[in-house]
Order: C-alpha cells, then sequence, then structure tokens
C-alpha cells in the first residue's frame, strides 16, 4: 500500500474518530446532567481517546500525503475556508483546555473543573463536528 492509498484510507477515520468523540462529548454531557458520575467519566475519557487517536492519525495522514485541494463548487469555497478555519484554530485553542480539564478531575478539584467545563465543551463538541464538515465538504463535494 502507497502513502496515497494509506492517506486515502485514513480520511474516513479520522471522519468517524469526529463523530464519535462528538457523541462521546453529548453523551458525557447528559450523563453529569444525570449526575451520573462515573458514567459521565468513562463517556469523557472515550471522547479524549476517540480525539486523541483522530489527532496522531491526522498527523500520520497529513504527513503521508500534504494538503488537499478543495475541489467542491466554488460557491461553497469561502464557507468551506470558514468552517475549515474555525475549526483549525479552535481545535489549537481546546486542546489544552481538555488537557487541564483531565488534570482538574484527576486532581479532585471539580469546582475548577466544572467552571472550564462549561467553555471548553461547547468548543470542544463544534472542533468535532466541523471537523466531520470538513471531511465531508473535501471529499463527498
Amino acid at each position: 500500500m502507497n502513502a496515497e492509498a494509506l492517506g486515502a484510507m485514513l480520511a474516513p477515520v479520522n471522519a468517524s474518530l469526529n463523530l464519535a468523540s462528538a457523541l462521546f462529548l453529548l453523551a458525557g454531557y447528559r450523563a453529569v446532567r444525570r449526575k451520573d458520575v462515573a458514567t459521565h467519566r468513562r463517556r469523557m475519557l472515550s471522547a479524549v481517546t476517540a480525539s486523541g487517536l483522530f489527532l496522531v492519525f491526522y498527523v500520520l495522514r497529513f504527513s503521508l500525503t500534504g494538503t488537499h485541494e478543495f475541489a467542491g463548487p466554488e460557491a461553497l469555497r469561502p464557507v468551506y475556508m470558514a468552517v475549515l478555519f474555525s475549526h483549525m484554530t479552535l481545535a489549537v485553542v481546546v486542546l489544552p483546555m481538555v488537557l487541564r480539564l483531565l488534570a482538574l478531575a484527576r486532581r479532585e478539584r471539580f469546582d475548577a473543573h466544572r467552571r472550564l467545563a462549561r467553555w471548553t465543551f461547547p468548543i470542544w463538541l463544534y472542533v468535532s463536528l466541523t471537523g466531520l464538515a470538513v471531511y465531508v465538504m473535501l471529499y463527498h463535494l
């Protein structure tokens, strides 16, 4: 299998990992709203795992195939670029936030964890969903 074929195989895997992360985030949010802390912890660790695997596979795919040109309709190019730019910017922003949330939970500093999670959750969910949207626009339009 050559680099291009491996990169093409990793693209839908990465999209699936973004979707899994979003679903785990929503399920974790639901669990914490029900005060089911054990389920919340499992689902959020699953979201971290899915996002972590995405990051590893994305770097691998990028190193194999580089960037990809948007081949969809030219009228959608500005939408694609806006979604891509916001996705990339917020992905960089959310990573240290997630790592901080993990550290706060590990230290059982739940008040600080809760305060930061109110900001991190919507950003992380947005990043996961826009990652899926970028995949669809890049590979299926």
